[in-house]
């Protein structure tokens, strides 16, 4: 999907214009894959723009730096309002946010501790990440043949831009393929996640999802699928989950920042329950489509508004 430009971009402190945001070709970055990011998104609400869960990505954003021993240069409360500015800088109503800490430029070589590490905040409108029709027809996927990195190798906890070099893999088998995404199982065969999203099934009423040991994203938008469902009355199940249960599983969907809450209608070219949106996906999209989009209440405190008034030195 074709990015759709906004204004600016903040970098290290600073609002620069979209098209002058660069780094130069010989950052650390760019040859050791040395960044980590988060994806959230802003959505519209009848009393303005409101970022989801702010706090949350931004800690995650932290602790996958601490494990990449990467000293981000402002604190979370600086970026939280960085965010914020940027959003109103930009006058956008919804929009996705791409926070990203990377390795400069300084010199080259595995030890990355004499380069710089920056930062830099972007956010662009960006519409349903697999597909407006998959909210209800829900997505055909594929298992993929690339297994998620075995424990010790990679930290899967840690939202890091190496690791999706492994997402790309999925996701290229997949599109080459037919399918719109893949499904990676870990090194022990179990059920892992998307290339970009973490994976729920429902099975007898149960709501079923692949724990950490799995080599699993700790997704905010999982943890906030558990907390509905559990309001809902749903028994929730973190476990290893075998390949075939998700063929004779009477619901599956992928969840993410990007993704939301998106019904997967087939597996290999095995039907999920009717071939579309169930009824628990349905609930679960309603429930979280309601609180984000302001029409139920923020009993939780998800939402971060962003003030459309502000006027923001560029």
């Amino acid at each position: 999907m074709a990015f759709n430009k906004v204004d600016k971009i903040w970098m290290n402190g600073q609002f620069v214009n979209w098209d002058d945001a660069k780094i130069h070709v010989l950052s650390h970055v760019v040859h050791y894959g040395s960044s980590i990011f988060e994806g959230q998104r802003c959505y519209s609400t009848p009393k303005g723009p409101a970022l989801f869960r702010l706090d949350e990505h931004i800690i995650r954003l932290f602790n996958s730096a601490k494990i990449y021993r990467m000293e981000i240069p402002f604190t979370k409360e600086e970026i939280n309002q960085a965010i914020i500015d940027l959003i109103a800088v930009n006058k956008l109503d919804s929009c996705y946010v791409r926070p990203v800490v990377y390795r400069g430029y300084e010199n080259l070589g595995v030890d990355p501790r004499n380069c710089p590490v920056d930062v830099t905040l972007a956010a662009w409108p960006w519409g349903k990440y697999l597909g407006e029709e998959a909210m209800e027809n829900g997505v055909s996927v594929c298992v993929s043949s690339w297994n998620r990195n075995a424990p010790n190798t990679m930290p899967m906890m840690a939202k890091a831009g190496a690791n999706y070099m492994n997402s790309q893999l999925i996701k290229l088998e997949a599109i080459s393929h037919g399918y719109v995404e893949g499904i990676a199982l870990d090194v022990y065969g179990m059920v892992s996640e998307g290339s970009g999203e973490n994976i729920f099934l429902i099975q007898r009423g149960n709501l079923i999802t692949p724990s950490f040991g799995s080599s699993v994203l700790p997704g905010i938008t999982r943890r906030t699928v558990i907390t509905l469902a559990k309001e809902m009355g749903l028994k929730v199940i973190e476990e290893p989950v075998p390949r075939e249960a998700l063929y004779i599983a009477d619901e599956v969907f992928f969840t993410g920042s990007a993704a939301e809450i998106t019904p997967i209608s087939k597996i290999d070219g095995i039907v999920i329950g009717n071939g579309k949106a169930g009824e628990i996906s349905k609930k679960l999209q309603k429930a979280y489509f309601d609180i984000v989009e302001g029409r139920a209440e923020d009993k939780h405190g998800w939402l971060t508004m962003v003030p459309t008034s502000k006027t923001v030195k560029s």
